[in-house]
């Protein structure tokens, strides 16, 4: 099974005005303070019976430390790419990896599956 992960990171909550709290004199507007996301993963050596891909997907939101702007990049200059590496930094390597054991094992289960719903007479 060759299983590909793909981010979807493209909304977001932003404070429309927000102080650095370790530099009260730096302000900077729609300072992104928490993503939802996405993970999808999609399995590209096994298809349904339509001849699709098998896909498993998890999401969620998680919040972004923003207490020290030093950093701040400009909501106009953001990219997925930006916003993803906050998110797996946010989550951490641990935690990515088991969403990512969670979509393998929802693939898993759509190839083989271990439990499959019948009905009588049919």
């Amino acid at each position: 099974m060759a299983i590909s992960y793909l981010w979807d990171v493209k909304q977001v909550d932003t404070y429309p005005s927000h102080t650095d709290s370790q530099d009260p004199a730096n302000t900077e507007s729609d300072v992104v303070y928490n993503v939802h996301w996405r993970l999808t993963g999609e399995d590209d050596a096994n298809n349904d019976s339509d001849g699709n891909p098998q896909r498993g997907e998890v999401y969620g939101s998680v919040g972004l430390d923003v207490s020290d702007l030093a950093d701040f990049t400009s909501f106009a200059d953001l990219t997925v790419s930006d916003v993803q590496a906050w998110v797996e930094a946010a989550l951490g390597a641990d935690e990515v990896q088991a969403y990512k054991d969670n979509i393998d094992a929802q693939i898993a289960e759509k190839v083989t599956p271990t439990s499959v719903s019948r009905v009588i007479g049919s």
